[in-house]
């Protein structure tokens, strides 16, 4: 035993004695410190940045080295040292770059030039994008979320000190609200394979992975996206793209000299506000004509979304003599609204450049991302051995507290004491909770959690002409297994219409993947977004469907318009059930889904009249599908089975150390579905066979805008028995509110066109314009109010058939869509109305059911 500790020892000592430390200071010659400079060894091709108060580090081993140190706008310096087991002290001081003009700036009449240098550029550009077939490299990734001030309220809602200590911020509302570190591997390989090996990931005050996505920029494409095209679907036109020209104006502001290189310094200037353009300064190498620095800026001129700025740094260097890549990037940006001012940046500091590695067979694959399996566990010690940028003083504060708080609530978790106080926090349940605001209340077990989740009863109040008004109560009883990553649920459903007197009850069991365990089960978020999954739910009982089960209308609009308007456009009938569902995913990306049912349908007539504002002679439809049948439907029973298929061939994921999660591909969704009516089995009555295939996609054409399509086929194979609840309905839309894009039309009728062919298609087109022409008009460009257009159809023969096409502005107030539709039915102009919906940055991503 005593020889191999001997040995261990020996290995510590000879790999650690002979290292020594370099710490110090960059500054300026006025002593302001120079956030995230760049400093390089020049021997290893590989080194680190400085903090935001110019603090910088290294670790190298003895020898002698020539230390180089590069900020924007600034003279690089260099210096030479000798590495022993001692610390060192170096800093630097950097002079501001003298800036030498040309003789031609000052001509009369003559070109700048910056423009002789930018078609230079433009000319190498796609050169230096593709100069390598493939690289590997490694990345640490920073990044700071701080506010400098928050209001009392947001939406309304209190913020308490309660709130403020728990987002880590003072009384003032300022402090860090977000932290992380991540060591990423990065593996490419033309022409667009990458992959990404996270190996060690740290989010202050939880368990998570951090931020693990480099946000790589590169400055050599024609289109730029920042964020993955978050803040600006569109992307940005670079400043070197090909028809860069008709977008920028440039300004030589002079050229230095750096390693016998001369560097020109280059203005960028936008032609026109509100088009996606970047403004700044870009530094280009002469004679090679290389980028060698940027320094860019976005803000609400160049159409940048949700941030109020968004500044890119990156320092370029060679990795071989006729290879160049970033060094370092840094995106800072800034947000203020609805009182909150808040600043943050991103971090990147790449080494260890490889432009000639091997890879193994079958090494790039679906998996773009892959998280180590000790991801989050690793030690403060590892990073500070690790890090290549010092902490500051506020992040090294924020990880102590928070992680602190932390591992006391996971270790107090399983104590009695925390469980009661977490219970008391909830407070007791008051008469305004049952009524309008709901409530949720747990026993905070982490082994086998109970939660109960109560909606609001005057929310789901609703009134239509069968039952007058009705009322319903529902309440969800949950039981969770975080050690199997499932939970059991149980909801059950009253309803009772005062009209027709009748009491429905229905309930459902559900079994279901976990999908992220909040608040005391933090621990396991690694496993949030597992893609394969296994769920099961049943249910039965006494309720109340619409004619077209994909609802096309929701009971609270159809409320309004019978009570203001004198339209029932809802048809509903009740139907004993009982239901089974089974849907999952695989890790391939293929989801699926069966339903077996079996309904006791019950026709229902009209018992009310009541309306606010009645029109005389406007009456009120029979409840059925007057449209399509001529007498309401007799009481039958049916056994019905659906079974589902979904699949995107070229799906990419990220792997989680338990669990994928789906970042889609290049190639569009498709789905198939059947639909089995049986005859003669419990009683059932219907007899038919039904299937549809579909296609939808989303293409994004960068400047030009976005493309989102969906086409359907399908049609009857068998129609022996076919009652009104299983026609193939089109979704239509009789009221001013759209109804849900891409699978409704919007002012068709809901039920006149329904059929049982052997054959229909639809067909849902529609394009976001994403700012191009509105940016063009005074008022749209500045509220970035876009233009949306696109065509709605479905065609069964000659006699059935529709078409709409519309126009109109989405993004309006970030949330907001109206249309202008225009349609034809069965060949005959239809009417042109307007739609209301929601559309844009905020609302194109709220999901109508």
């Amino acid at each position: 035993m005593m020889h191999k500790i001997l040995l261990l020892l020996f290995i510590f000592f000879s790999t650690t004695a002979f290292a020594g430390k370099i710490t110090g200071t960059i500054k300026d010659d006025k002593g302001n410190a120079l956030s995230y400079a760049s400093v390089s060894v020049k021997e290893k091709g590989s080194g680190t940045t400085s903090n935001q108060q110019g603090h910088y580090q290294l670790e190298l081993p003895a020898g002698d080295y020539t230390i180089d140190v590069q900020y924007v706008g600034f003279a690089k310096q260099e210096k030479k040292i000798h590495v022993s087991d001692a610390d060192m002290q170096l800093d630097f001081v950097l002079l501001p770059s003298q800036l030498q003009l040309k003789d031609v700036v000052v001509s009369s009449g003559r070109e700048d030039p910056a423009y002789a240098i930018i078609r230079h550029a433009i000319k190498k550009r796609e050169a230096y994008h593709n100069v390598v077939d493939s690289f590997t490299c490694d990345a640490y990734i920073k990044t700071l979320i701080k506010t400098r001030a928050l209001p009392r309220k947001i939406f309304g809602q209190k913020i308490d000190s309660a709130d403020l200590k728990q987002m880590g911020v003072d009384s003032a509302g300022k402090g860090v609200i977000y932290l992380s570190e991540s060591l990423t591997k990065i593996a490419f390989k033309k022409p667009d394979k990458v992959k990404l090996e996270v190996i060690s990931g740290r989010e202050s005050g939880t368990n998570g992975f951090g931020f693990s996505i480099p946000t790589f920029i590169d400055f050599y494409t024609n289109n730029i996206q920042i964020m993955g095209g978050q803040l600006a679907p569109r992307g940005y036109v670079c400043p070197i793209a090909d028809g860069a020209l008709n977008f920028y104006k440039y300004h030589f502001l002079g050229s230095f000299f750096e390693d016998g290189r001369e560097i020109n310094r280059i203005q960028v200037i936008p032609k026109r506000k509100y088009e996606p353009l970047f403004s700044g300064t870009i530094e280009i190498t002469e004679g090679d004509w290389r980028i060698y620095s940027v320094d860019l800026m976005l803000t609400k001129e160049s159409q940048l979304e949700i941030l109020d700025t968004v500044k890119i740094t990156q320092i370029h260097f060679p990795v071989t003599k006729d290879i160049w890549r970033t060094k370092d990037q840094v995106l800072y940006f800034t947000f203020k609204k609805f009182g909150i001012d808040a600043v943050g940046n991103f971090l990147n500091v790449y080494n260890d450049y490889d432009v000639t590695p091997t890879f193994k067979k079958k090494f790039f694959n679906n998996i773009v991302m892959k998280f180590d399996t000790g991801v989050n566990k690793k030690t403060t010690a590892y990073w500070d051995s690790v890090r290549p940028v010092p902490l500051e003083p506020e992040e090294i504060k924020d990880y102590t507290v928070k992680d602190s708080i932390y591992r006391y609530q996971r270790d107090s978790s399983y104590t009695k004491k925390f469980q009661d106080s977490l219970r008391r926090m909830q407070g007791k349940v008051s008469v305004m909770n049952i009524l309008w605001n709901g409530f949720t209340r747990s026993d905070y077990d982490p082994k086998n959690y109970t939660t109960i989740q109560w909606q609001p009863l005057l929310k789901q109040v609703q009134y239509n002409t069968v039952e007058g008004l009705a009322l319903n109560a529902e309440a969800t009883f949950s039981r969770g297994f975080p050690s199997i990553k499932r939970e059991l649920s149980f909801t059950p459903h009253v309803r009772y219409g005062f009209s027709n007197g009748h009491l429905n009850a229905w309930g459902t069991l559900d079994y279901h993947t976990r999908s992220y365990w909040q608040g005391i089960h933090n621990d396991m978020s690694e496993d949030a977004a597992s893609f394969r999954s296994n769920n099961f739910s049943l249910s039965g009982g006494r309720r109340i469907s619409q004619f077209n089960k994909e609802d096309p209308i929701s009971p609270f609009l159809n409320g309004i318009y019978t009570l203001f308007f004198n339209h029932n456009y809802m048809k509903i009938y009740e139907n004993n059930f009982v239901q089974f569902d089974y849907n999952g995913a695989a890790q391939s990306g293929l989801k699926y889904a069966a339903q077996l049912l079996y309904e006791d349908r019950i026709p229902l007539n009209n018992t009310t009249d009541f309306s606010v504002i009645k029109y005389d002679p406007q009456k009120f439809t029979p409840n059925y599908p007057s449209e399509k049948i001529d007498s309401q439907f007799i009481r039958h029973q049916a056994v019905i089975a659906d079974v589902s298929l979904s699949y995107q061939p070229g799906q990419k994921f990220v792997q989680l150390p338990d669990g994928r999660i789906p970042l889609g591909s290049k190639y569009p969704t498709f789905t198939l579905s059947y639909q089995k009516g049986f005859n003669n089995i419990l009683g059932s009555d219907v007899d038919f066979d039904k299937w549809n295939f579909s296609v939808t996609d989303d293409i994004n054409f960068k400047l030009a805008g976005q493309l989102n399509y969906r086409i359907d086929i399908g049609g009857f194979l068998n129609d022996k028995s076919v009652f009104i609840q299983d026609y193939r309905h089109f979704n239509g839309n009789q009221t001013i509110f759209a109804g849900r894009y891409l699978y409704s039309f919007q002012s068709a009728p809901y039920y006149a066109n329904s059929t049982t062919a052997s054959f229909y298609s639809t067909l849902h087109v529609e394009h976001h314009f994403n700012g191009l022409l509105t940016n063009k008009i005074p008022l749209f460009k500045r509220l970035n109010w876009n233009l949306v257009a696109g065509t709605n159809a479905f065609y069964v023969n000659s006699n059935n058939n529709y078409v709409e096409v519309f126009g109109g502005l989405e993004n309006i107030f970030k949330l907001f869509r109206i249309d202008v539709v225009g349609s034809y039915l069965n060949g005959n102009n239809g009417q042109v109305a307007i739609r209301l919906g929601l559309g844009g940055l905020f609302g194109g991503k709220i999901k109508m059911e």
